[in-house]
């Protein structure tokens, strides 16, 4: 069975940073695009980064990017997410999520597994 594990999240202050890990099993990780996404209360669910299976090549949202970096292990079957220079905004629950068959590449609709998420919480 395909499973993504999210860790990491938590409480930081404003300008901090956090390394978020999504563990994958049942699949490998350089076989689908997988994704970071959040979620903020009343507000619709966010791509803010991949890496695309078919191109190899690495997408961010304009609101993350320069601050946010995505990378993998494929030792490890695991994709992180490096973010810095948080903000209150970035509060959210964040998940990773896989395809094998996304052909736009932060579009949540295009993802069929997702993990549980991980609270990110950015004080002010």
């Amino acid at each position: 069975d395909v499973q993504l594990v999210e860790s990491g999240g938590g409480l930081v202050q404003t300008g901090g940073s956090l390394r978020l890990s999504c563990a994958a099993s049942g699949f490998g990780i350089n076989d689908y695009t997988i994704g970071w996404f959040r979620q903020a209360p009343g507000k619709e669910r966010e791509g803010l980064s991949c890496i695309f299976n078919l191109d190899g090549n690495k997408y961010y949202a304009d609101s993350v990017k320069g601050r946010f970096i995505i990378s993998s292990d494929s030792a490890k079957n695991t994709v992180y997410l490096q973010m810095s220079g948080l903000k209150p905004e970035d509060t959210a629950v964040y998940y990773c999520a896989a395809d094998d068959g996304v052909t736009v590449p932060l579009w949540p609709e295009h993802y069929d597994y997702w993990g549980q998420g991980t609270q990110v919480t950015v004080s002010s």
